[in-house]
């Protein structure tokens, strides 16, 4: 049974999908699982044969803080949080994140990681993997980081060009660890759909 106030949609995808436009467009608050990364000089970062970091494996995230941060969210409605700086390579500080409303979304590359963990605990509300044509996915991302001044453009151009090869396999895996694969306008409709349900969950004003 589910005694908290609050629960987590866990909307995941891979990179450059389109997640963070959807969790804006659905006007839910929406909690950034990318700010869990781990800084750049962490020793237990996964590498690459090239000796880089591999960003894309879980391992270079923050599972139990990320845990820690969706469970006050759901129990009290506020949890501090980092700030995360992609060009900066680590956290540059922090902020607290509030939640208002009977459910909030959580996004990011790995939240199918903590699909098991917030269900067993009874947080999880639903979790949607967004997909799309790998070739769609690639531009939008480049398009994103360039913009951004995520990375350089050869590191980026090497990057996107492993992540369209790897991009099936990233959506297999997060349907096999809870998450369902939707297109943009199946994903906006099952987030909108949960908002209506708990909204009707509420107990009426005396």
């Amino acid at each position: 049974m589910n005694l908290s106030p609050a629960r987590v949609i866990l909307l995941c995808g891979p990179s450059g999908s389109g997640k963070s436009t959807l969790a804006e467009r659905a006007g839910l608050p929406v909690l950034q699982l990318d700010d869990f990364y781990k800084d750049g000089d962490d020793p237990t970062l996964p590498r690459l044969q090239d000796g880089s970091v591999d960003w894309d494996d879980p391992r270079s995230w923050h599972f139990d803080q990320a845990m820690a941060a969706i469970r006050s969210l759901c129990d009290t409605g506020t949890a501090d949080v980092p700030v995360y700086s992609i060009p900066a390579n680590g956290a540059v500080g922090s902020r607290t994140q509030t939640v208002d409303t009977q459910v909030f979304i959580a996004e990011g590359i790995f939240a199918a990681e903590i699909v098991r963990a917030c269900e067993a605990e009874g947080l999880l509300a639903d979790a949607i993997c967004l997909r799309n044509h790998a070739l769609t996915t690639a531009y939008r991302r480049f398009l994103r980081d360039v913009r951004e001044a995520r990375k350089s453009v050869p590191y980026l151009l090497r990057r996107g060009y492993r992540l369209m090869r790897t991009e099936r396999a990233v959506v297999t895996r997060q349907k096999d660890l809870g998450a369902t694969p939707c297109n943009g306008r199946e994903a906006f409709a099952r987030v909108a759909r949960q908002g209506r349900e708990e909204l009707r969950a509420q107990p009426a004003a005396a």
